[in-house]
């Protein structure tokens, strides 16, 4: 326990820490709500009857589904935003949208092609309009269908953000390595660092599973 003390706790280790914990979160949750917003745009243009943006959104999704989050995350920060003056968090918060956003749309049209369309039909028959049926018939399965693998992708996106210190963030692996490498205790700092992961997981898991009870 004292050696516990002396690496996480002493000197002010857990501000450290606790930091480095805060732009992990801050990053992964601005990149799913966007990359949720943005992925909800591009499964609406691949299922869409306009063939540019069909087309635009099939490349996208390819190029960046098959692209590493980390080259793009370089890319974005030595490339693209290097001489821009954006802040190196709201480039990842950017890289991360755009790759969450890739991701959320094929699961959005995956779920999609998985429900029964007569019951949309069905409803319009019934004198429902296009958006009610969706809102009302098709959208209610779509998250049914969506919600497991969107947790995973939201358990991904936390796992990662912790390439981000290779453009300067510090955040909770870079803290971790950080104070490994100060307190020549890597063992028991990476084992800690892992601990507080695992916990983030169990935190999004908690908060689907009470939406599921809801």
């Amino acid at each position: 326990m004292e050696l516990v003390y002396k690496i996480f706790i002493k000197d002010g280790a857990w501000l450290t820490i606790l930091n480095g914990l805060w732009a992990t979160v801050e990053i992964s949750a601005l990149s799913l709500l966007f990359g949720t917003i943005i992925g909800a745009a591009l499964c609406s243009m691949r299922v869409g009857k306009i063939k540019p943006l069909e087309i635009f959104a099939r490349v996208y999704i390819s190029i960046i589904r098959g692209s590493p989050v980390l080259m793009l995350l370089m890319l974005l920060f030595y490339g693209v935003f290097a001489r821009s003056g954006i802040s190196p968090i709201a480039v990842a918060v950017i890289t991360f949208s755009m790759h969450t956003a890739a991701h959320v749309a094929e699961l959005l049209r995956s779920s999609l092609m998985g429900i029964d369309t007569g019951q949309v039909e069905a409803a319009r028959t019934l004198g429902f309009s296009r958006w009610q049926a969706f809102k009302l018939v098709a959208l209610p399965q779509i998250v049914r269908i969506a919600k497991p693998v969107y947790q995973s992708t939201v358990i991904n996106l936390i796992q990662w953000t912790s390439v981000v210190g290779y453009v300067t963030i510090t955040d909770l692996t870079r803290v971790i390595n950080n104070t490994a490498s100060r307190t020549m205790q890597p063992m028991i700092t990476i084992i800690g660092g892992m601990l507080i992961y695992l916990a983030l997981s169990y935190a999004v898991h908690k908060i689907f599973h009470f939406g599921d009870k809801k």
